[in-house]
């Protein structure tokens, strides 16, 4: 398998940039939460995410009427905003799986061939994730500007979001697994010293 580049960071520089990429990731998560929050409404109940599933021109429609003008303002700034969160998401998360994939090995799972596919994984979400917004930007400009939205959009953008979802839940699955090896470790390895 290619070797993925933050395999290149110094082992002793990767604890403080995982931090530091997981406070932005963080910060910028809260900031797009209280920006979407006025996107929820019964026709969107998750907000920006239920734009995202939408689909099919008839919900993407439906849930764009929903919103008003200013609300719709909120909807393209979130999706706007999307663009640096991806970049902070997918190498935080992908920096977490190969540090997963590095503790596993150490232990001898086999799963640990798995660290380095799940964080390419993870910049592979990023690049759906910017297909998906561009859809998401084609949908709400044109409902806007023309009344009108190529159907194709909101297919586009609810496949993406699909595979997008499932590879950042298996990377954080995995980095839990990492996680909870790593504590078991360190605990049984101080009952074993006492």
């Amino acid at each position: 398998m290619i070797s993925h580049p933050l395999t290149r960071i110094n082992a002793s520089d990767r604890k403080p940039i995982f931090w530091i990429l997981f406070g932005l990731t963080i910060v910028i998560m809260i900031v797009m939460n209280l920006a979407a929050a006025p996107l929820t409404t019964a026709s969107a109940p998750l907000g920006i995410i239920s734009f995202e599933f939408a689909g099919s021109l008839e919900s993407a429609t439906k849930i764009l009427q929903s919103w008003d003008e200013v609300v719709r303002v909120l909807a393209a700034f979130s999706i706007g905003l999307d663009f640096l969160f991806l970049i902070l998401y997918s190498t935080t998360i992908g920096l977490a799986c190969l540090w997963s994939g590095e503790i596993l090995s150490a232990r001898n799972w086999s799963l640990a061939v798995l660290g380095r596919p799940l964080a390419w994984g993870q910049w592979l979400a990023a690049l759906l994730d910017i297909a998906e917004n561009i859809a998401l930007l084609i949908v709400l400009v044109m409902l806007i500007q023309a009344g009108q939205i190529h159907e194709l959009a909101p297919r586009i953008a609810q496949i993406f979001a699909g595979i997008k979802f499932g590879l950042v839940i298996l990377g954080i699955t995995y980095t839990f697994l990492g996680l909870i090896v790593y504590i078991v470790g360190k605990f049984s390895r101080s009952s074993l010293d006492t």
